[in-house]
């Protein structure tokens, strides 16, 4: 159950757009980061990470909705499948994060693509280089990353007992290992 090469299948028998693939990378790569900072299980938090949007592509309109009758047959367990659905909470879904797994993921779903857009307008065009503060700078320009929702972040570092500054840190730095792959590693 546990094998990305039968995850990403799965994900593309649902999804096909290239930045959503870079975004279930990123969201990925942050989720193992905090596993690891939390001593918990890196491949299991990952998985998660990366298939939290695998209704997405098919169902734009009606994310979550279906994301338990994909995941359920292929064999993903019952706490995999409701921190899948708990990401939405408020927005799509009624399932509340309990788990800190579940609050990491809802925090930072948004933070990612937050974070992936202050790296693209950075001169480097890189994440490896870039620091809370420039990314404290473009927080409070609503028109920029109009699309990620600031107050569900914010909401989510709360949930986690973070501060700000710290889920962005901790989040930047889960997200530069695989900076390549979801296309910031820039000019670095």
């Amino acid at each position: 159950m546990l094998d990305h090469a039968a995850a990403e299948k799965l994900w593309k028998e649902y999804n096909t757009e290239d930045s959503q693939y870079r975004h279930a990378l990123a969201v990925e790569a942050a989720l193992r980061h905090f596993a690891k900072k939390y001593g918990e299980d890196e491949d299991f938090w990952g998985l998660v990470g990366f298939l939290h949007d695998v209704d997405y592509g098919r169902y734009p309109e009606e994310h979550l909705k279906h994301a338990r009758e994909i995941l359920a047959p292929a064999g993903y367990p019952e706490a995999f499948i409701r921190a899948v659905e708990s990401h939405g909470w408020g927005l799509c879904s009624d399932v509340e994060p309990i788990h800190v797994m579940e609050k990491a993921l809802f925090a930072v779903d948004e933070l990612t693509g937050f974070i992936t857009a202050c790296a693209y307008v950075r001169p480097s065009k890189s994440i490896l280089d870039l620091e809370v503060k420039s990314v404290k700078k473009k927080w409070g320009a609503l028109n920029f990353a109009a699309g990620c929702s600031r107050e569900v972040i914010e909401k989510g570092a709360a949930m986690m007992g973070l501060s700000l500054e710290d889920l962005i840190q901790e989040t930047i730095l889960g997200m530069r290992p695989a900076a390549e792959a979801i296309g910031v590693k820039g000019s670095l």
